[in-house]
């Protein structure tokens, strides 16, 4: 087994094909491993097992915290070498601790419960962190950056479209297994149980990947090592890009949920109805964002996506005006429909832009300070929203409009924002600063952001004629260029007859 985490100097096409195909493999593994270990699955475990709030919380920052790990592994990488090896034995190990978590309100108790699903969990994440770290610089080297939009595209959307189904089986399994099998805390200790599994076979894929023969570089100091990409001016551009769009984000996707929870009062069945429509979404137009990636540039993609998923944030105000209204679901449904389709290149493309940014055979270090600086923005954000969200909820900000006709007056509410709102504009401010910044970011084969929005209406207008028989439904993907073609013959034939 050595020679499976041996570099080579050398790696065939066949070898490269046959990497690709491991690599995918593992992705699927991996989905399959988040979906049953995280999200809600990860939260109703832990309050059974005993978890307060602030417990919960601790939960979401464990893993933009362990970031800080990426500064000594940069140091790991460059002397061992080995980054196969490092990946696979800190995933290894990592995984194993999913299984450690499955056991813990069977063999443990109540008092042990939450510190050790926190170790756990800690443990995960940390060792997920070092591999991490020597994973962005193996896949650098190893994937073809001519097919890698493409390539991960492919990837990013099988492994969606396999969580959107999991996500949903996993749902209705559980609350079969709570009314018909057994206890609830069961059917929990089984997904983590199979999650970790899942998360071990993909380490067997991990081995199966060829790892290029690292570049040799000078022997410098962790802290040179460290510094040299804010250094490099562009490299220092993207940091400051990716830094405020994490910090960006993560002021408010926390709390989509509990708004869609608390403030419209929908039940669990719609909010993850509403989450795979989303994903659904997603795998369609990971194909076409890396498509459009391969043909201009990352950067391109993202200055169009980018907005477009500010804009979904901007319509979660007026879902509730003040109150939940005849609007409300369509809204919900255009916003996560608006947000599958934008999250996809920007999933996509912010990943790849920092691997095509990051110089070839010295990738550790760029990279490693790329996680480092988001998962700080992650790490901070939520905790700042938080504390945002409880101060903002006796807040409010009224603008009505009024009409007084012979001394009646009629009054109606244009502008309602109250609570969460007020975090969800922060956001978009913010967002809209960030992407301000990824203007001064530079990737060979850029384009105007009008010719990326054409090519993308033109490739959504391809999947729609693909998987639609309805012409009504074909047509509105040409719109309205459709409609002025067909509009501007009839003006002329009015004018015509009136000359």
């Amino acid at each position: 087994m050595g020679h499976w985490f041996k570099p080579q100097t050398q790696i065939t096409e066949k070898q490269v094909k046959s990497g690709l195909n491991a690599l995918l493999m593992d992705g699927m593994c991996s989905q399959v491993m988040g979906v049953f270990t995280g999200g809600a699955f990860l939260v109703a475990f832990a309050l059974l097992i005993g978890a307060s709030n602030k417990t919960i919380g601790l939960l979401a920052a464990v893993g933009p915290a362990t970031q800080i790990l990426q500064i000594p592994a940069i140091y790991l990488v460059d002397r061992l070498r080995l980054r196969k090896a490092l990946v696979c034995a800190c995933c290894i190990i990592g995984r194993c601790f999913w299984l450690v978590a499955a056991a813990i309100p069977w063999f443990l108790p109540q008092g042990m419960r939450v510190p050790v699903l926190l170790f756990a969990i800690a443990v995960y994440f940390g060792l997920g962190a070092v591999a991490g770290c020597a994973w962005n610089s193996w896949m650098r080297d190893f994937v073809p950056e001519s097919i890698m939009g493409g390539y991960f595209a492919k990837r990013l959307a099988i492994s969606t479209a396999l969580g959107a189904v999991l996500s949903m089986a996993a749902g209705f399994g559980v609350d079969y297994f709570k009314t018909q099998l057994g206890p609830e805390l069961m059917a929990y200790t089984i997904l983590l149980a199979t999650g970790g599994v899942a998360g071990l076979i993909g380490c067997f894929f991990q081995m199966r990947i060829p790892e290029p023969v690292m570049a040799k570089v000078d022997d410098k100091g962790l802290l040179s090592v460290l510094a040299e990409p804010f250094r490099a001016g562009n490299f220092r551009h993207l940091l400051i890009f990716m830094g405020l769009w994490s910090f960006a984000i993560n002021l408010a996707a926390p709390f989509f949920t509990v708004y869609l929870l608390q403030r419209i009062g929908l039940n669990m069945t719609w909010v993850i109805g509403l989450s795979v429509l989303s994903q659904l979404v997603n795998v369609v137009f990971f194909r076409i964002w890396g498509k459009l990636a391969d043909r201009f540039s990352n950067k391109s993609v993202l200055t169009v996506s980018g907005p477009l998923f500010i804009v979904s944030i901007m319509i979660w105000p007026f879902t509730t005006m003040p109150d939940r209204h005849m609007l409300t679901i369509p809204l919900l449904i255009a916003i996560h429909v608006l947000a599958g389709i934008s999250t996809a290149g920007v999933n996509l493309c912010a990943g790849n832009l920092a691997l095509k940014a990051a110089p070839k055979g010295r990738a550790t270090s760029f990279l490693a300070v790329n996680s480092l600086v988001c998962g700080i923005a992650a790490t901070i954000a939520p905790i700042i929203a938080g504390f945002g969200a409880d101060w903002f909820a006796t807040k409010q900000m009224t603008v009505d409009l009024s009409w007084i006709s012979e001394g009646v007056r009629s009054t109606l509410p244009a502008i309602d924002i109250k609570g969460l709102d007020f975090l969800f504009i922060l956001a978009v401010l913010m967002g809209f600063y960030a992407l301000h910044r990824l203007l001064s970011v530079s990737e060979e084969g850029e384009a105007e952001e009008r010719v990326v929005f054409r090519e993308l209406i033109v490739e959504t207008r391809k999947v729609v004629q693909h998987i639609s028989t309805v012409s009504g439904l074909r047509s509105l993907t040409y719109f309205p260029y459709q409609q002025l073609t067909r509009i501007l013959p009839r003006r002329k034939e009015h004018e015509t007859d009136a000359t």
